[in-house]
């Protein structure tokens, strides 16, 4: 399901609370609608309203700091792609064979992150991928240095190889959902028992339900934004492809 029509339904969910305390109000008996009996209801609702409010700005902070992590990783790992290429350039033309395969491994790891296709953004153990970093390691060791300072570079390379290893390493770990779903559908219930409560109160007329109804997108807007910081390399709000463009276009000379 994805993230749209989630959203969808949390507001109907949310709508239909709303609309459903109205009708409420018109079946309970009298003896259920005292004042007492709707002074216990807010002092229930308004401790309800300030969890909700808490957990809905607990899951917007968490999804916000798993797209800026995942976004600085990214440029990260370009500027790592980058500084071994120039790492290579300098070492001089014996180490165009390495050089080379950077470059096919750039290529590939930006089709896994932004495929052309329009395929979902998956970056997975690809055993493909994961060789052609194991090439270029190779091809940086087998180098024959010819003096201290092509000695230098390469152990610089084969320094920078290994930290792209284990970066690559930590966004394969990093690809899972922050956001459990267990704790939106918390969220919703607490949210929709908070709307019919509105609702039992509420005078029974179009402008109310107009209201409802706002409200209701409103609040799945909000979820809409959770899932979609959620998942940085997918939907509309996916991390730019700009930085490993930028280094992959700078290894073509």
């Amino acid at each position: 399901m994805n993230s749209l029509t989630l959203s969808l339904l949390v507001a109907g969910c949310i709508f239909l609370g709303g609309v459903g305390g109205l009708f409420l109000h018109l079946i309970l008996p009298k003896d259920h609608m005292t004042r007492e009996t709707q002074d216990v209801i807010r002092l229930g609702i308004g401790m309800l309203s300030v969890l909700a409010s808490l957990v809905l700005g607990l899951l917007i902070a968490t999804a916000k700091t798993s797209h800026d992590s995942a976004d600085l990783a990214i440029r990260q790992y370009a500027a790592n792609l980058a500084l071994l290429n120039e790492t290579l350039r300098d070492y001089g033309g014996a180490a165009s064979v390495p050089r080379d395969r950077l470059r096919d491994y750039t290529r590939a790891f930006l089709q896994e992150g932004w495929p052309d296709n329009g395929a979902h953004a998956v970056l997975a153990d690809d055993p493909a991928s994961r060789v052609l970093l194991e090439h270029v390691r190779e091809a940086i060791r087998a180098l024959k240095p010819v003096d201290k300072g092509q000695e230098s570079l390469r152990d610089g390379a084969e320094r920078v190889n290994l930290d792209l290893l284990r970066q690559r390493w930590l966004l394969i770990e990093q690809q899972g959902p922050n956001v459990q779903l267990v704790v939106l559908a918390v969220l919703v219930s607490w949210v929709t028992a908070i709307f019919a409560s509105f609702g039992l109160n509420a005078p029974r007329n179009g402008t109310v339900v107009a209201a409802f109804l706002i409200c209701a997108l409103a609040i799945g807007a909000s979820i809409f934004l959770i899932l979609e910081m959620d998942r940085p390399l997918d939907g509309i709000m996916r991390i730019s492809s700009w930085p490993v463009r930028n280094v992959l276009a700078g290894m073509d000379w």
